[in-house]
């Protein structure tokens, strides 16, 4: 990508703030917007690249991905590892691709880590040694994630702090860095600059704790009214387990933790499940909202500023006209 920087929009925000709706008034090709039409969306989400989890990653609908196009989902099983390398290649070639059909690619999403290293690059971390992956991997095989995740937090606490127990895929990758190089991972620090190829738009969408809160129960509810527990079990019944990197996901890895011998009845249990769902969730947007503090030149709105969104929006358009 040489010559003149892309202008890329990146829509940031903790999960239920409500990333997906703004996006649809913005840019779907029949919004009500002076931007209707000109964006595609290049889905920074971890776990909505994994195919037949719709529910519990609260997918956009086929509805909706017709008015805007969205990339990077759906492109693999949910027993394939996909990880930050990954996400920065794809996206790259997307933006190549949106930019070269007259449109702005715009990054939307709530896994912090691929925005960041999307806007400012990926660490200089060693090649994987596969010698040391496979010894690894036949140890989490014998002992588990837990095991491994007790010796990460020994040997790179830092780390561990921002991977899940059940993360085993995660995991594995900051052991064998550690065992290749005698460096913990947490020791690779992502460049400060963000990347010269492009022009960056970043909006960071806030909203008060509680309200989040509020809608996140909201949604959880919704994802079991919409068969959230009939999904998880068809994953299952494909033959998906608790060690699948998509399983591993919040609104799946509940229904393995919380288990179902533990109750007198599956509607016992499925209350259960959902509560950890909620819990779950609501660490994770606290996690997700102390990340917006290292993203660089971005600028927060609150969710429901339409107005300041949309000038803000109109000078990144207007400066990449010119």
């Amino acid at each position: 990508m040489n010559g003149t920087p892309i202008p890329v929009l990146v829509l940031f925000g903790a999960t239920a703030c409500g990333k997906t709706a703004l996006a649809d008034r913005l840019f779907s090709a029949d919004a009500d917007s002076p931007f209707a039409g000109m964006a595609e969306v290049i889905s920074a989400d971890s776990m909505q690249v994994y195919r037949g989890m719709d529910i519990g990653t609260a997918k956009p609908d086929a509805s909706l991905r017709q008015r805007l196009p969205h990339y990077l989902i759906d492109i693999h099983s949910p027993a394939d590892p996909f990880g930050a390398g990954e996400f920065v290649r794809l996206a790259d070639e997307c933006c190549a691709e949106i930019f070269g059909r007259g449109k702005i690619p715009l990054i939307m999403g709530g896994t912090a880590f691929y925005i960041k290293n999307f806007i400012c690059g990926l660490p200089p971390t060693p090649e994987a040694e596969p010698a040391v992956r496979i010894q690894l991997q036949n140890r989490l095989k014998q002992d588990g994630a837990e095991v491994l995740y007790a010796e990460l937090r020994k040997t790179d606490p830092e780390s561990a702090l921002k991977i899940h127990p059940n993360d085993a895929y995660r995991i594995l990758r900051a052991l064998e860095i550690y065992y290749t190089t005698g460096k913990p991972l947490s020791k690779y620090r992502l460049p400060l600059q963000t990347r010269s190829q492009y022009r960056f738009c970043t909006i960071i969408l806030v909203r008060d704790r509680k309200i989040l809160y509020e809608r996140i129960v909201l949604r959880v509810e919704q994802m079991f009214r919409s068969g959230l527990a009939q999904e998880f079990e068809s994953l299952v019944y494909q033959g998906f387990t608790e060690q699948d990197p998509g399983m591993q996901a919040i609104g799946y890895r509940e229904f393995f933790t919380v288990r179902q011998s533990d109750f007198d009845s599956r509607e016992s249990w499925l209350r259960a499940v959902k509560a950890q769902i909620i819990t779950d969730s609501r660490h994770y947007a606290k996690r997700q909202e102390t990340f917006f503090r290292g993203i660089p030149s971005s600028v927060l709105f609150d969710a429901d500023d339409y107005e300041g969104i949309v000038k803000h929006i109109a000078a990144f358009k207007n400066e990449a006209n010119h």
